[in-house]
């Protein structure tokens, strides 16, 4: 992630709307735009989507400490939901890697919407994926 890009590895981030719009090492961001499959019976979006979002963008900014992309596994990720996200709206998720460890790391992200209002953050640990080091 040193040259700043993102692979694709699955199709996961046209599901849930994201689109990752900066990546240098030890932070991300990304531009989240959830839409109403994503809602809960309420009609806001459901909270494992807010967790997911969340996920990626510390797993991205763990990675993006690289020399290249690697995957990341969640050992634990502690979510705090403070507002309801809206479908429909774009949304910033900004990851910041704390601690890039040589086993394990420690991230931060924080989703605002337009105002820079806080809805959501999370923190956690997370570790690369050696499956991909090939």
């Amino acid at each position: 992630m040193v040259d700043r890009r993102v692979p694709e590895i699955s199709d996961i981030s046209d599901y849930i709307g994201q689109d990752v719009r900066a990546a240098e090492p030890g932070r991300v961001e990304i531009a989240w735009s959830p839409a109403d499959k994503l809602c809960n019976p309420g009609g806001t979006v459901h909270g494992g989507y807010i967790a997911m979002i969340l996920d990626n963008a510390v797993c991205l900014a763990a990675s993006s400490t690289c020399e290249h992309f690697m995957p990341m596994l969640t050992l634990n990720l502690n979510v705090d939901y403070l507002r309801a996200v809206q479908s429909g709206q774009t949304y910033t998720v900004t990851g910041t890697c704390l601690h890039p460890g040589g086993t394990r790391m420690v991230s931060n992200a924080l989703i605002t919407d337009t105002a820079g209002r806080p809805v959501a953050q999370a923190s956690a640990s997370v570790i690369p994926n050696k499956a991909f080091a090939r």
